[in-house]
């Protein structure tokens, strides 16, 4: 391919383009660079009708993607960090992890003290499932699939009483609400890495690594490292139920977990210190022993 442009493959979703388009621009605003986007289609976006977890977890958003950078198709590929495999796939790498948007999720419909018994409420999500159970066992957690206009969709409609969507997508969709409630970090901890976007390339293309340099934010990439850490020891994806959260405090790191493995009921636990990974994979030990 011609180093006149870069060529960034992305899912063809509203957010997905959303979030895609917004790293073209700024790729270009920093490198002078010039950023086309080339859309796939990915596995997860063609099947819709049953569980993540049920049809082989994250690689459903990943795996065509991947291959059109192995095979010089595109140059990058655009995902939502906590939709990637805590480990890199052969030759590819996180050539750029921008600046973190908002980690929250966020209930859509009545606050969740308002929710009345019996509620329904909707997910994909085993970690947000659970940890809406442990705030209001008196619901019912239903799933739901597609994409956040369809999940809204299906709000508006009736189907669910509330629904829970991340406050990153909805941002980066423009989509303000009266009904939108963010939940706090600690009531519902997010999944490792959400909010952030990874930008995957070769890892023998130094060309495309130099530009993407230009958008990396270190503290970013510190703080889901960690995150990643402890969702790598857990040996999990879509199929367990965790989360994961790291904030930065005066140079070091807050990290705080939770998990509902097998029967054991959901547990949460938290650390400090200096090193990313030993903390995520402290805190996975923490919540398995």
């Amino acid at each position: 391919m011609s180093k006149d442009r870069l060529i960034l493959g992305t899912r063809g979703s509203q957010l997905a383009l959303a979030q895609s388009g917004q790293v073209a621009r700024d790729i270009t605003r920093l490198t002078g660079v010039p950023v086309e986007l080339e859309v796939i289609s990915t596995r997860g976006d063609r099947i819709i009708d049953r569980p993540l977890a049920a049809i082989g977890g994250k690689g459903l958003f990943t795996a065509e993607l991947e291959a059109a950078l192995r095979s010089g198709e595109i140059h990058l590929a655009v995902h939502s960090l906590k939709d990637l495999p805590t480990e890199d796939p052969d030759g590819l790498m996180l050539g750029a992890i921008p600046a973190r948007a908002d980690p929250r999720d966020a209930l859509v419909g009545p606050p969740i003290g308002l929710l009345p018994s019996g509620a329904v409420v909707g997910t994909g999500s085993l970690r947000r499932g659970c940890q809406i159970s442990a705030l209001r066992p008196d619901v019912v957690v239903k799933g739901i699939r597609g994409n956040v206009d369809t999940r809204l969709a299906k709000f508006d409609r009736g189907d669910y009483d509330a629904i829970i969507l991340a406050m990153a997508g909805l941002s980066r969709l423009s989509i303000a609400r009266p009904d939108i409630h963010p939940l706090g970090l600690r009531e519902m901890i997010p999944a490792p890495g959400q909010g952030a976007l990874g930008v995957q390339c070769s890892a023998s293309n130094a060309w495309v690594q130099s530009l993407l340099a230009a958008i990396d934010h270190p503290d970013t990439r510190r703080r889901v490292a960690a995150e990643r850490a402890f969702l790598e020891r857990l040996g999990g994806g879509c199929n367990i139920a965790a989360g994961c959260y790291a904030r930065t405090e005066a140079d070091q790191l807050h990290v705080f977990a939770m998990a509902q493995l097998g029967d054991r009921p959901l547990q949460r636990a938290e650390a400090r210190g200096d090193e990313p990974v030993a903390l995520g994979q402290q805190l996975a030990d923490i919540l398995t022993a």
